[in-house]
């Protein structure tokens, strides 16, 4: 089986590496200046205890990759950009062809679900950074990280179990879960303090604002019948099979940190504290919290802010 990443950023870069360097069959679609140093110099995946160059077919456009039925797809892409990825890989690729969602959120696979039937969910807990061009960074020991996966919504079929063990080979703790739904809706709810991390100065202020956007999310899934509790200590029992330590230099934040930090122009906060507001106003439960720190996180991303140098007061004066 060929992999395809889409999307050879953070994630994207440390899966495709890592598979390429087990033996599995990769291609990675990037774009601009990583792509040109994928191309011509490979990948360099760093971890606490190594520093390889690896090399990896790299492609341009999901055309280019040309994708069969014998293939699967991980999307690692942002989320705001999943719709446009897959319409441009349903024109070109078989129907029945495998797509597996490696982001945050839960938004991505319902996306998925309209275009294609074989849609996989995948757990990402996997401390990757992604600033320099040609260059992947993975703080994490002595695995890789997690990659869980189940067929959306919930089931553990055979696609499940033979990615999980390509992830096993490449170094990752993996497993094939029914439970990938409620695993993703916890990873969401740790994801909701993603705009505060990159936005804020790391404050009393922060703290408050966070502690209202998981309450709100909390209050939010218990309205839906989700039994956030359970998929929360499951998501805890996967965090502790692996440490952080850095890998050549101290990760400075998450995915949406680093969106900042590289200048992207956009973050991915309408599909994560908006996906509590969208959910808040359909099931009546106030998610003011989560909804100013959405529109603080575009306002931020746009202006091209500096991680960590604004203060909470934003969000807060407007709660007031």
């Amino acid at each position: 089986m060929r992999i395809v990443v889409i999307g050879a950023g953070a994630i994207g870069g440390a899966i495709a590496g890592r598979l390429a360097s087990s033996g599995t069959e990769v291609t990675a679609v990037a774009r601009g200046a990583h792509l040109a140093a994928l191309q011509q110099h490979g990948l360099r995946l760093i971890s606490p205890t190594s520093d390889d160059v690896i090399r990896l077919d790299a492609v341009g456009t999901v055309n280019e990759a040309r994708c069969d039925a014998a293939d699967a797809v991980i999307v690692a892409t942002k989320s705001q950009d999943t719709l446009s990825v897959l319409r441009e890989l349903e024109r070109v690729a078989p129907s029945e062809l495998p797509v597996a969602c490696a982001q945050n959120g839960v938004e991505n696979e319902r996306v998925a679900l309209r275009m294609f039937p074989n849609v996989y969910g995948i757990l990402v807990m996997c401390p990757a950074s992604h600033l320099t061009p040609g260059q992947v960074a993975v703080h994490a020991t002595p695995v890789w990280g997690v990659l869980d996966v189940g067929r959306w919504p919930g089931s553990r079929d055979d696609g499940a179990v033979a990615l999980a063990t390509c992830f096993g080979a490449a170094g990752f703790l993996s497993d094939a879960t029914a439970d990938i739904a409620l695993l993703k809706w916890a990873k969401l709810m740790s994801n909701l303090g993603n705009a505060v991390e990159a936005l804020f100065v790391r404050d009393e202020d922060a703290a408050t604002v966070l502690k209202l956007v998981r309450a709100e999310g909390h209050a939010v899934l218990a309205a839906m019948g989700i039994d956030i509790e359970r998929g929360e200590a499951l998501l805890i029992g996967r965090a502790t099979t692996y440490q952080h330590q850095p890998a050549g230099t101290k990760r400075g934040g998450g995915s949406s940190w680093q969106s900042l930090a590289r200048g992207a122009g956009e973050i991915e906060s309408d599909f994560l504290n908006g996906e509590i507001s969208l959910l808040g106003r359909l099931h009546h439960v106030p998610t003011p919290a989560n909804e100013a720190l959405r529109v603080a996180a575009n306002r931020g991303a746009a202006d091209a802010v500096t991680p960590g140098s604004l203060h909470a007061s934003v969000v807060l004066d407007q709660l007031h």
